[in-house]
C-alpha cells in the first residue's frame, strides 16, 4: 500500500470513529471535541425570546421587535393557539420563517405539543420545521395522576420520547424536554434522566429549566443539575418568588434577578462545564396580558421595555459571572 493511500485511510477511519462516538457522547463532550475554543472561551449568549409573549403581533412585527430588542432569534410557538399553528405549518411556518430572516434573526428554536412520532401533524411540524433550517425543539409534557399510574407515565414518556428520538434522527433535528415543575414527568430531574440516558443526545436531550428546577429542588436543584448536565441542549431562563394567593402559596412570576433563582450558581456551573447552548427567555410576569400571549393592555413599548430589562440582566449576569 502506498504512503498516501494508507494516510487516506487512516483519516478516514479517524473521521468515522469521531463521527459515530459524537452520537452517542454527551452535549458538553461533543462540543469539547469540535467547539472548543467557541465554548469555553465566550462570555456571550445566544438568546432568544419566547414567541408567546410577542403574539399579539404578526411575523414581521414579532421579528422586528425581537430585532430591535436586542434578541439573536425567536423560540417559536408551533403548537395550538401559538404563532402557528399545527394544522397550518406547511402554509405559515415558511411564511414565520421568512419574517425572522428578513431581520436577521435565524431560524434556531421552537416549541410544541409534539408528543408522538406516529401522529401525522406531530410529524408534519417537525418535517416542516427541519426542511426550514429549524434546529431544537422543545416537546409537549407527560403528567402525573399522584394517585395511581405513576409508573406507567414514566413508561409511557420513555416510549414516546424513543420514537420522537428515531424520527429526529432521520430529520436532521433535537427534541428537548423540560423540566416543568408540578406532577410532571421530569420535575424531578431523576425520572428524565433515566430516560434520556438510553437515547443518542444529539437525538433527545434536555430542555433545562433553571427556575422550575428550583421551584422542585429548592436549595437542592444543582444535585439534579448535576445529573443532567450532560443532556441538556437548550435553556430556559425566567425567575419566581413565593407568594399566597387566596390563603394558599403559589409560584409568582418575577422579572430576572427580582427572584429566588441563583443565576450566579447557575451561569458559574453552565461557565464550569462548558455548556453553551441556545437561551430562551420567558417572560411570564405582568406584561399587561402579553405574557399570556394576549393582546397587551399596556403600551407595546412599555412591554418591550419589560423584555429587554430582562435580556439585558441575563446578558450582563452571565458575562460578571466567573
Amino acid at each position: 500500500m502506498k504512503k498516501s493511500e494508507e494516510l487516506s485511510r487512516r483519516t478516514f477511519i479517524k473521521q468515522s470513529t469521531l463521527a459515530s462516538t459524537a452520537l452517542i457522547l454527551p452535549v458538553t463532550n461533543i462540543a469539547k471535541m469540535f467547539l472548543p475554543n467557541e465554548v469555553s472561551n465566550t462570555d456571550e449568549l445566544h438568546v432568544s425570546i419566547f414567541s408567546k409573549q410577542l403574539q399579539f403581533l404578526d411575523y414581521k412585527g414579532m421579528s422586528e421587535a425581537a430585532k430591535n430588542m436586542g434578541f439573536d432569534g425567536l423560540d417559536l410557538t408551533i403548537r395550538p393557539k401559538g404563532h402557528v399553528l399545527p394544522e397550518r405549518v406547511q402554509e405559515d411556518l415558511p411564511k414565520a420563517t421568512e419574517a425572522m430572516k428578513s431581520f436577521g434573526l435565524q431560524p434556531k428554536l421552537f416549541s410544541t405539543a409534539v408528543n408522538d412520532a406516529n401522529n401525522y401533524t406531530h410529524k408534519t411540524v417537525l418535517e416542516t420545521a427541519s426542511q426550514l433550517g429549524y434546529q431544537n425543539y422543545r416537546t409537549a409534557w407527560f403528567k402525573y395522576k399522584p394517585v395511581k399510574d405513576i409508573l406507567n407515565t414514566v413508561e409511557l414518556a420513555a416510549k414516546r420520547l424513543k420514537g420522537l428520538s428515531k424520527l429526529n434522527k432521520k430529520l436532521n433535528i433535537t427534541g428537548g424536554y423540560q423540566n416543568h415543575s408540578g406532577n410532571y414527568f421530569g420535575s424531578g430531574i431523576w425520572d428524565l434522566h433515566s430516560t434520556l440516558e438510553k437515547l443518542p443526545v444529539n437525538q433527545m436531550g434536555s430542555q433545562y429549566d433553571i427556575m422550575h428546577a428550583t421551584v422542585e429542588g429548592g436549595k437542592n436543584w444543582e444535585v439534579g443539575f448535576m445529573l443532567i448536565k450532560d443532556y441538556i441542549n437548550t435553556i430556559v431562563l425566567k425567575d419566581f418568588i413565593w407568594a399566597k394567593k387566596n390563603g394558599k402559596w403559589a409560584v409568582q412570576y418575577m422579572p430576572l434577578g427580582e427572584g429566588m433563582v441563583d443565576f450566579t450558581r447557575f451561569f458559574s456551573l453552565l461557565k464550569e462545564h462548558k455548556i453553551q447552548v441556545p437561551v430562551s427567555i420567558h417572560v411570564e410576569y405582568d406584561l399587561g396580558g402579553a405574557e399570556h400571549g394576549k393582546v397587551p393592555t399596556i403600551k407595546h413599548n412599555e412591554v418591550f421595555k419589560r423584555i429587554k430589562k430582562d435580556l439585558d440582566f441575563a446578558r450582563h449576569a452571565y458575562k460578571e459571572t466567573q
